[in-house]
């Protein structure tokens, strides 16, 4: 037989305290389900939305720098088909001598723009390996140049162009990522850089693929690690320089490509 002391007696602060956990560990999952689903749309914000807008910015920067540059003066290529171009009567009689030499490679002008205001886009960046076409802008700061999709030319450097080296650098990732494929790059490869006056060309020639984030030495004018000198130049030249993270996702270390100028064609 059962006694008093054999039944447990249940009071009211049992049933509070139970329910009270019951209510911290409902709401403890209802903070973790929020936490993630804020983590995911900072995720989905960092590595979508600011790509797109980044880019959608970079290409009407694009566009609008050819507007105020005009057509070329060799102009695209007619249709097929087409009817040739009228020449006006006093040049009919008088016939082409020879065909347009191409540019002289050993005579090379030097940058001839005014030189550009801070995060101020004055060039445009063509890599058709990698199927890039972006603003180049004045500084390397994130938030007035790198987040807006565009290259930044390193202040201190040179212009395309001229004596020494064209250094740039772009985001691998987000933010337009213009650089995300930089590693595709083979010795080379073009690398063109178009302005209001010119065209410059430059063949890929080297490929650092890792180094310090403070090697300094890759953006000189004659480029060359500091950190693994194994890797850079000696003599004087017209060099290209473009400079991204590595690896991905992280901007731990830098990667650096160096190419060399070898033509020049006037707008």
């Amino acid at each position: 037989m059962r006694t008093a002391a054999d039944v447990r007696v249940v009071g009211h602060g049992d049933r509070r305290r139970r329910a009270r956990r019951r209510r911290i560990l409902f709401g403890g999952g209802e903070l973790l389900v929020t936490a993630g689903v804020l983590l995911l749309l900072l995720v989905a914000h960092q590595l979508w939305w600011t790509n797109r807008e980044a880019r959608q910015g970079a290409e009407r920067t694009v566009a609008a720098l050819e507007r105020q540059w005009g057509p070329r003066a060799d102009g695209p290529a007619p249709e097929a088909g087409s009817p040739p171009p009228s020449t006006p009567a006093s040049t009919t009689s008088a016939p082409t001598a020879s065909a347009p030499r191409p540019p002289n490679p050993s005579r090379r002008p030097s940058y001839p723009g005014v030189r550009p205001r801070p995060a101020q886009a004055y060039a445009v960046l063509v890599v058709p390996r990698l199927g890039l076409r972006v603003p180049v802008a004045e500084g390397v700061g994130k938030a007035d140049v790198l987040d807006k999709g565009y290259v930044g030319h390193y202040p201190g450097t040179q212009q395309p162009g001229q004596e020494g080296n064209f250094a740039l650098a772009g985001h691998r990732n987000t933010h337009g990522e213009p650089f995300r494929y930089l590693p595709r790059l083979r010795r080379g490869d073009a690398i063109e850089v178009e302005t209001g006056t010119a065209t410059y060309t430059y063949d890929v020639d080297s490929v650092l693929p890792r180094t310090s984030a403070m090697d300094s030495g890759v953006v000189r004018a004659v480029p060359r690690s500091l950190v693994r000198p194994g890797y850079g130049y000696r003599e004087q030249g017209r060099y290209i320089t473009l400079t991204t993270c590595t690896p991905e996702f992280t901007s731990r270390y830098r990667m650096a490509v160096w190419g060399k100028l070898v033509s020049v064609r006037p707008r």
